[in-house]
């Protein structure tokens, strides 16, 4: 266990923040952490994060920030499926790649998110038509209030859009130490969504993919160069990727949006409504790679904040929030809700 007091945060955020809090612990075990937990030396209010790559620091934390490098992969097969245990301090991204190098299908949509598994069991991420809680079997948590280990099946996590009830009525009780990802060999990718068919076949030529060709890896392969040419890495211009939510609106909230834009807009028809992807309503409000001080909109895609040149104050982020968020209001009524979160 490595103890830090008075801590610099910069690196523990993909926004790249300037902000520091009074101790850093980072674990290696459950024992760690419960030890950890028990410290009664360490700075309150404790803090868990993962990669820091959904969060804005607004300023300094004043507690403790807690950071899990419990890293294991550990798949047993079963009859119809494979199921993997994973520590939560494994990067979301080398589960994935370990994944596709197994053949496995389930996750190659999801390529290249970055942050670690245990803040993807929370956060509930997604991409190209594909969430965490389609493959999430069961996760393990240590219970801070009854102090014992616990587990639960993905459908008690209570998964929605981005959210779960460790992000709601959960939230700040359980530490997730492990979480366990049902993958298949059998031949299942996921291609209804976005530009993925196109994109296959600009990178393979043209080649039915329902024929078995496709593979874990190629699709992969094809997710990772959508998201490196729309979105900025983070090692190079911080941001959090996407921050705000797709709203999901009724049928007239939609069409009246059809009516002010003049024509048909994208959206996705959905069982409780119409979502409407956030990027296109900032993009028609003219957002997109608008840049003031030292934040702007990524110039690629307009759901992306980023900190241009190092040097934003997490002010600078909040003020271009607050101006994107009344400019969609004031055009199309709808108010967009942040996916990042706020500290």
């Amino acid at each position: 266990m490595d103890k830090s007091m008075n801590c610099s945060l910069a690196l523990m955020n993909t926004f790249g923040m300037k902000v520091s809090a009074g101790c850093v612990v980072e674990y290696d075990s459950i024992e760690e952490l419960v030890e950890a937990l028990g410290d009664g030396s360490l700075p309150r209010p404790f803090l868990h994060i993962g990669g820091g790559s959904n969060l804005l620091f607004t300023g300094d934390f004043p507690g403790t920030v807690l950071h899990s490098r419990i890293r294991f992969i550990q798949p047993v097969r079963l009859q119809d499926h494979v199921l993997v245990r994973v520590g939560s301090g494994v990067l979301w991204d080398d589960l994935c790649a370990w994944a596709s190098d197994h053949s496995l299908w389930g996750l190659e949509n999801l390529s290249l998110i970055p942050g670690e598994v245990g803040a993807a069991a929370v956060q509930n991420i997604g991409a190209y038509g594909v969430e965490a809680a389609d493959v999430i079997e069961t996760v393990e948590c240590y219970d801070i209030k009854e102090k014992t280990m616990v587990s639960f099946k993905a459908a008690e996590c209570g998964y929605s859009y981005r959210s779960s009830r460790f992000k709601e009525d959960w939230k700040g009780r359980y530490i997730v130490t492990a979480v366990s990802i049902r993958l298949t060999s059998d031949y299942s990718p996921r291609l209804e969504y976005g530009n993925i068919r196109s994109a296959l076949t600009d990178r393979y030529g043209s080649f039915e993919v329902e024929s078995g060709i496709l593979t874990p890896s190629r699709l992969r392969d094809t997710v990772i160069a959508i998201r490196r040419d729309k979105l900025p890495d983070p090692s190079v211009m911080g941001s959090a990727g996407s921050f705000f939510r797709n709203p999901v609106v009724g049928r007239e909230v939609y069409e009246n949006v059809c009516r002010i834009y003049g024509g048909e807009a994208p959206h996705y028809d959905l069982p409780e409504g119409v979502k409407i992807p956030a990027a296109w309503l900032i993009d028609q409000c003219g957002w997109k790679g608008f840049s003031e001080g030292n934040a702007g909109v990524y110039e690629k895609q307009a759901l992306v904040i980023v900190n241009r040149n190092g040097k934003a104050s997490p002010d600078e982020i909040l003020s271009l929030e607050r101006r994107i968020v009344e400019s969609v209001a004031a055009r199309f009524g709808i108010t967009l809700i942040p996916e990042v979160e706020h500290i």
